[in-house]
């Protein structure tokens, strides 16, 4: 069961196969309170409201829908896609990706990639949880 209208969702990181792939929605108008956790490769969109925490211990994909709201909250999986709000931490292992609609109050953690859209409004701190050669990468001595 695809929950994604092609017409409105706008990734460009996440890939299309794991957005088509999700199984799982709280609709618009639908309010859930309690933790949604998973040991497989799944998915969850929101387009309601989640106050709650959101764990895929592998794999797993979340879509935040345009009026997705999610509180309160810890989201974990390999690829998150927000086009609505979070008030939380945000825990991507593969892709991130926050498009100009969203609205992100907390921290952004990531392990690979990370897209931020214009107009996206964050307050928060995004880090970089992937291995770095700070050496290699800034061509410095090994000095700060």
């Amino acid at each position: 069961m695809n929950f994604n209208d092609g017409n409105r969702v706008t990734a460009r990181l996440v890939p299309t196969e794991q957005l088509n792939a999700i199984s799982s929605l709280i609709a618009e108008g639908a309010e859930f309170e309690g933790s949604f956790s998973s040991r497989q490769d799944l998915g969850l969109k929101i387009d309601g409201v989640l106050k709650g925490d959101i764990s895929f211990a592998q794999g797993g994909t979340v879509h935040i829908g345009p009026t997705g709201v999610v509180e309160g909250t810890t989201i974990e999986a390999d690829h998150v896609l927000l086009e609505g709000k979070v008030r939380g931490t945000i825990v991507a292992r593969k892709t991130l990706e926050i498009t100009g609609s969203a609205t992100l109050l907390g921290d952004a953690l990531y392990d690979a990639l990370l897209d931020v859209h214009p107009r996206a409004r964050l307050r928060g701190k995004v880090e970089y949880r992937g291995d770095v050669d700070a050496d290699a990468d800034l061509g410095n001595n090994g000095s700060y």
